[in-house]
């Protein structure tokens, strides 16, 4: 009752999702550096070993792995351990000598076009370096092609990088910042004493304030991917029904971390700062949406590993825009079910019965 009398409230709760919705797929882009990748080399002569090792020693790239099969390349990418994978020929060195032309095929995933374009942008410079040291001697007259192909986003639409991380965003930004004041709120307003002075259990008057807030989340996820599909035409590729499950998960989480803010601190302002600002910055900066955790300092890669929305976002790009299924984000669901019970049990060991 208070939510919809609340005209502020609703409007945060559903307004600022889309809007962000809009202005993230359509506005922004973002752009990366370095990536890991794999190499296919049949041919393992000399001519395919020097371009390897020219690869590898660029600070572009990352040499991931060295992969003996074709059927590891799908396996590699739906593990998510490379961004990219570099594939020749048999016998490289020889159709390159006899045929004065031979093609390499870069595949790359293409969830994040960007990524994707970086990385076959600067592997085809090496590969055209590496031929214009053929070239300059006049007895290797040899021209090498590349064949790129683009995996699961072949028009290299933005939209397919920042909605996934768009979702984990707001959700995390909505529940949290609504439920850290559902609780200081009652304390303020002096009306807690009355909350723990009935039969409730601690549990009940804290699954009270969540609940209502999951039920307009889940409008939201719904409204959300609406969006997407209709007005930024994004497909859903994976199972609908896993997307929903994955994402209640990851509304649960937020609410845990807004009940925690809202039972330790004791005014409306400082739970609105601490899960604005506080969660902002770190899910902006360490989910992996907006800048690549592989291009950051150790140190930031480590904590990154505690931002929730960084877990999601990898969901939600797997299921959404690959297809996988739950085998392939067992880890990461895993993680936000073990975050969520530490969040809500720390919030139970919290809550005070007396004022």
């Amino acid at each position: 009752m208070h939510i919809w009398r609340d005209k502020r409230t609703l409007f945060i709760l559903f307004g600022m999702p889309i809007a962000q919705m809009l202005i993230f797929g359509f506005a922004l882009t973002n752009e990366v550096k370095n990536s890991r990748i794999a190499v296919l080399d049949p041919s393992k002569d000399q001519y395919s070993t020097r371009l390897v090792e020219r690869i590898s020693a660029s600070n572009y790239f990352d040499l991931q792995d060295n992969l003996h099969n074709p059927a590891d390349i799908d396996k590699a990418f739906k593990k998510g351990d490379i961004r990219a994978a570099i594939i020749f020929p048999e016998h490289f060195m020889d159709q390159l000598l006899h045929s004065k032309s031979v093609a390499i095929q870069i595949i790359a995933d293409a969830s994040d076009p960007n990524i994707a374009t970086t990385v076959t942008n600067y592997a085809n410079a090496i590969i055209r370096d590496f031929q214009d040291d053929l070239l300059n001697n006049p007895s290797y007259p040899y021209t090498i092609q590349t064949n790129v192909r683009m995996l699961y986003n072949p028009q290299l639409k933005g939209a397919f990088n920042f909605v996934p991380g768009v979702m984990s965003m707001i959700l995390l930004l909505v529940c949290t910042m609504m439920t850290s004041v559902s609780i200081v709120r009652e304390k303020e307003l002096g009306t807690m004493e009355v909350l723990l002075a009935s039969p409730s259990r601690p549990g009940l008057v804290i699954a009270a304030k969540a609940l209502p807030y999951l039920f307009l989340s889940i409008i939201n996820i719904c409204t959300i991917l609406l969006l997407s599909v209709f007005v930024l035409e994004l497909p859903i590729r994976g199972n609908l029904i896993l997307l929903m499950a994955e994402s209640i998960l990851f509304i649960i989480t937020a609410l845990s971390l807004g009940l925690l803010i809202s039972i330790i601190t004791d005014s409306q302002r400082t739970a609105m700062f601490i899960s604005l600002v506080g969660m902002f910055l770190p899910t902006l900066m360490l989910s992996g949406f907006m800048f690549p955790i592989e291009n950051m300092p150790k140190p930031l890669q480590i904590i990154s590993n505690i931002v929730p929305a960084k877990w999601f976002f990898i969901i939600v790009k797997a299921v959404m825009l690959k297809g996988l299924g739950l085998a392939a984000i067992w880890k990461e669901t895993l993680i936000l079910f073990g975050m969520t019970a530490f969040l809500l049990l720390v919030a139970m060991k919290k809550f005070k019965i007396r004022l």
